[in-house]
């Protein structure tokens, strides 16, 4: 059995980590609660852009968008693969990075090329250890995302799309559910799906464009594919933060169960050493008398 002193040390030990896992639990709680109003601020907006891509993308059929025209053969895809920046949050990272690694084995197995978009640091030294071509990236977004960030890196994926390097683009992140279950979710982002631009009623209208049609509806998908791209990071940050409060509150729980065992032992120590002393005092006088 250890000595009382290795066992005091060992118990502050463990007090000092709860402390930290308790810190760290109490600010993930805070920042969740951000996250989670900037993912709700974020639908909107994004419902109603869907909306107006919807009819343009209906009222103009003369000109069809890159972005809604389906690829006959597919040969090269792209994964925008959204993760956090730091750990220390359950499984939420390996269990988005097992599933596009899953599908990439599929795709690897139809012969089909794969290039990588990685924004946050987690996705983006694990494809770089694996040899995946990453074609760009975006790390530092911090707690507050900024859509002027992503634009840069989701751009070249989409010019990637435009030129016929890539015939597909897909979108990995993980989805809020609720504070205690994050969802790790794969969907195609290009080419757009029509299931995905369909009317909220079935009916369609024109508008008036300035200057010509086709420079409002390049423009204009073109800033709903950067809205789902941001929705999708916003959801991976609330998902982020839920999963490290949960991670840390475990942490916090465990770390009180081993102080628990740790005193419980200690004690068990103390004790024994007591007995000890009293059997060496009372064999003394014994001895003695």
């Amino acid at each position: 059995m250890a000595g009382s002193k290795e066992i005091r040390t060992k118990i502050k030990s463990v007090e000092n980590t709860r402390k930290i896992t308790r810190a760290m639990e109490m600010v993930a709680a805070s920042k969740m609660r951000k996250a989670q109003e900037r993912m709700r601020a974020a639908r909107p907006y994004a419902e109603k852009i869907r909306q107006v891509a919807a009819h343009l993308s209906r009222a103009n059929p003369e000109y069809k968008h890159p972005f809604l025209v389906k690829r006959d053969v597919i040969k090269n895809v792209a994964v925008i693969i959204i993760t956090s920046d730091k750990g220390l949050c359950g499984g939420l990272n390996t269990n988005i990075l097992r599933l596009v690694v899953a599908r990439m084995k599929e795709l690897e197995g139809e012969n089909k090329g794969i290039s990588i978009c990685a924004i946050g640091n987690k996705g983006f030294s694990f494809m770089s250890r694996i040899g995946a071509k990453v074609k760009s990236h975006m790390t530092g977004l911090g707690d507050i995302p900024h859509i002027e960030k992503l634009i840069g890196a989701v751009k070249v994926m989409l010019d990637a799309y435009n030129a016929g390097e890539i015939d597909a683009i897909y979108i990995s992140y993980n989805g809020f559910v609720n504070t205690m279950k994050q969802e790790p979710r794969m969907e195609q982002l290009l080419p757009l799906s029509s299931e995905s631009l369909e009317p909220a009623n079935g009916s369609t209208w024109d508008y008036i464009y300035e200057p010509d049609a086709k420079a409002v509806v390049d423009e204009l998908l073109v800033r709903y594919i950067e809205s789902l791209v941001y929705n999708a990071v916003t959801e991976n940050q609330a998902s982020e933060q839920s999963a490290r409060m949960v991670a840390m509150k475990a942490a916090s729980d465990n770390a009180k169960e081993v102080i628990g065992e740790l005193k419980l032992i200690y004690n068990k120590a103390r004790q024994a050493a007591i007995t000890k002393e009293i059997s060496e005092i009372v064999g003394g006088a014994a001895a003695v008398s």
